[in-house]
């Protein structure tokens, strides 16, 4: 039986992986260069649709950033498998950045951030572990209320 991802779908063994998120602008989802993979930011969307709007703290309240934030690692990680030719060609999960639009008085970034990091291993056990920053800013795009990065170490 497959292992589910934060968003319920099913993550795919062997070579395959789901189809990671469509740009919403002029870039790429993800970029592979030198054995790393490296992802655009990327918002709790599914199906092209952001989930979530607000600012954490204020309209969102920190368990349910937690599950955007676990979307939104869920859509780094397919789109670095995507760009590197699968989920089986990520050796290792190097650096998670998770940027919060937050209220000022917010102070639970960490367990906001808990969400991505979550998601990561339980799509790749401990290859999933990786180095994390949590950030709070003013806004994020289309009034998303995280947004995260991911960069990756592929197989040779």
């Amino acid at each position: 039986m497959p292992e589910r991802a934060a968003d319920n779908r099913a993550v795919p063994a062997g070579d395959t992986s789901p189809a990671g998120p469509r740009p919403q602008g002029d870039y790429v989802p993800a970029v592979v260069h030198g054995g790393l993979a490296f992802s655009a930011g990327m918002t709790p969307r599914a199906g092209g649709t952001l989930r979530v709007r607000g600012r954490v703290g204020a309209e969102v309240g920190a368990a349910t950033a937690r599950r955007a934030a676990a979307l939104a690692a869920a859509n780094a990680l397919l789109a670095v498998a995507e760009a590197a030719g699968g989920l089986d060609r990520i050796a290792r999960c190097l650096r998670l950045t998770v940027y919060l639009a937050c209220s000022d008085d917010f102070t639970g970034h960490t367990a906001v951030a808990d969400g991505a990091s979550e998601t990561l291993r339980a799509w790749l056990g401990e290859r999933g572990a990786a180095a994390r920053t949590a950030v709070g800013v003013r806004t994020l795009p289309s009034g998303a209320p995280v947004e995260v990065d991911l960069t990756a170490a592929l197989t040779t």
